[in-house]
């Protein structure tokens, strides 16, 4: 869908009050449910969780103004949820590539301990008397 038929839809839906607006979100799905030729973007699971909170007041009769009100805090919970998990998705990147650097000190230099068969061929000849 290109620019100006998305802002033309968005004004019009604007336009109208909030119970008419539930009609149009009505008749979009059942337009998609019989024309759409792929599946609709993917929601976040909180934002599925408040489409089917939304859809059972509904069918309670609850005011569009109760639900309206109760899911602006749902959406400042998603936004705040979405900032954290960026957040901890971005540390684990930068440990991940911590931890990918170099995986021991250089060795150049140091000298390699003794094992048991060096020391067996120094002591081995000697008599302890």
């Amino acid at each position: 869908m290109h620019d100006v038929l998305r802002q033309r839809l968005l004004r019009r839906i604007e336009s109208l009050p909030e119970q008419q607006i539930y009609q149009v979100l009505d008749f979009i799905e059942f337009l998609e449910s019989k024309y759409a030729q792929a599946p609709a973007e993917h929601a976040s699971g909180l934002q599925k969780f408040a489409e089917n909170l939304e859809d059972r007041l509904r069918r309670r009769a609850v005011s569009p103004a109760t639900i309206r009100e109760a899911f602006q805090l749902i959406s400042a919970a998603d936004r705040v949820l979405s900032g954290v998990s960026s957040a901890g998705k971005q540390i684990l990147s930068e440990l991940g590539e911590a931890l990918e650097g170099p995986a021991s000190p250089p060795t150049r230099g140091r000298v390699p301990a003794p094992t048991d068969a060096d020391r067996g061929d120094s002591e081995g000849g000697g008599g302890g008397g």
